[in-house]
């Protein structure tokens, strides 16, 4: 069985694959995916035995932005295997292509939402929590002088500008790329809604079926506006719960399991380099060599005028507190950068995560991350 990019010809039996493997819509999400001029058909590979088309894979173009700085990231979705031909690891060959091919594109991370533990073998953690979805227990009354109406391609720029206002005030942050708000409000298995005030867009939504998802709104007035609209549309709706949302009097209880991102960082020291900026700003005051060992490696970088240098990278430090180093295992690196907890939560919960003797500064340098992450599917 060969392993190549995708082409034209195979359209219909990559489209006839995800239907049967996931849902009808998935085949028109490939389509607007390889027909977009940002992705195309490289984006896609596939897995083929003959002529047969037996596993697919797309990889799409994102970007995270952390602190204010940029880094480039890949994401993996439509995957999907022939059921005669699971078990062959024909997963992994592609999830092996897609790195490559993120590698190639310059990203330097790669997030996902998959299914519990099964990317974590390919270097995969989970990092960064996804929002909770909560029912709506008490319908919420109408609000007058706001009109909602399903989103066309001209809503676009205003629907990033609302989600980018939500998006400002969180320390991680992954909006939709231009090619994905398109295929939102072309696709068939969600609908995007806007609220209009005064002739201007004032909120935003996704729903997809009963989940209204993406929410948000210059203000409260404009997200109730949505969520009675939506109520009016469906039968139990539920919403997910961004940022400890304005609607939260018409919501149930949290749920008690909690879902997140997963997240995979090929290269630490490169992250680390590119977030020069940031650890400049986060170690503000303090002149010095920093030191940080993932065991089987570490880096260090110094110090100085406010600014952070370049990475140094090393081999093996089993020790690093005696340098004055903290220690972190590799598996938890995406955790200390995009997660919730920091480095001195992260060693609350794991005993091979340590600040070191420079405890304040490691905590300024790795502090607790609140992200928001918008993906071209939801949880």
């Amino acid at each position: 069985m060969d392993l190549r990019p995708a082409e034209p010809r195979d359209l219909d039996q990559i489209g006839a694959l995800l239907t049967e493997r996931g849902e009808p819509e998935d085949a028109l999400d490939h389509r607007l995916v390889v027909q977009d001029p940002d992705e195309g058909w490289s984006s896609c590979a596939v897995v083929v035995d003959g002529d047969r088309i037996v596993s697919t894979l797309t990889l799409l173009d994102e970007t995270l932005v952390l602190g204010g700085v940029r880094i480039p990231a890949g994401q993996v979705e439509l995957v999907a295997t022939d059921r005669e031909y699971e078990g062959r690891g024909l997963v992994r060959r592609l999830m092996a292509w897609a790195h490559q091919r993120s590698t190639d594109l310059g990203h330097l991370a790669q997030v996902m939402i998959g299914i519990p533990y099964f990317y974590r073998r390919f270097g995969y953690a989970y990092a960064i929590p996804i929002p909770p979805t909560r029912k709506v227990v008490l319908a919420p009354p109408p609000v007058a002088g706001h009109v909602v109406r399903r989103a066309g391609p001209a809503d676009i720029a205003a629907m990033a500008a609302v989600q980018d206002g939500l998006q400002a005030e969180l320390d991680l942050r992954m909006p939709h790329s231009p090619a994905c708000w398109r295929w939102l409000v072309a696709r068939e298995g969600s609908t995007q809604w806007v609220v209009e005030r005064d002739g201007a867009v004032v909120a935003v939504g996704r729903l997809t079926d009963s989940h209204l998802t993406e929410l948000a709104g210059v203000d409260a007035a404009a997200e109730q506006a949505l969520l009675n609209h939506v109520v009016g549309l469906v039968e139990g709706v539920e919403v997910t719960d961004r940022l400890g949302n304005r609607l939260g009097r018409f919501l149930g209880p949290l749920p008690e399991d909690a879902e997140m991102y997963y997240a995979r960082l090929p290269d630490t020291a490169a992250v680390l380099d590119r977030l020069r900026p940031l650890l400049s700003r986060r170690a503000a005051g303090y002149d010095g060599e920093v030191v940080v060992s993932f065991f089987g490696s570490h880096v260090r970088f110094h110090c100085a005028n406010g600014e952070a240098g370049p990475m140094t990278t090393g081999g093996p430090m089993q020790g690093p507190a005696s340098v004055g180093g903290a220690g972190v295992a590799p598996d938890l690196v995406p955790s200390l950068l995009f997660g919730p907890h920091g480095i001195e939560g992260l060693a609350r919960l794991h005993p091979d995560v340590y600040p070191g003797p420079n405890r304040k500064l490691m905590a300024a340098l790795f502090p607790p991350v609140r992200a928001d992450l918008l993906t071209y599917y939801v949880p």
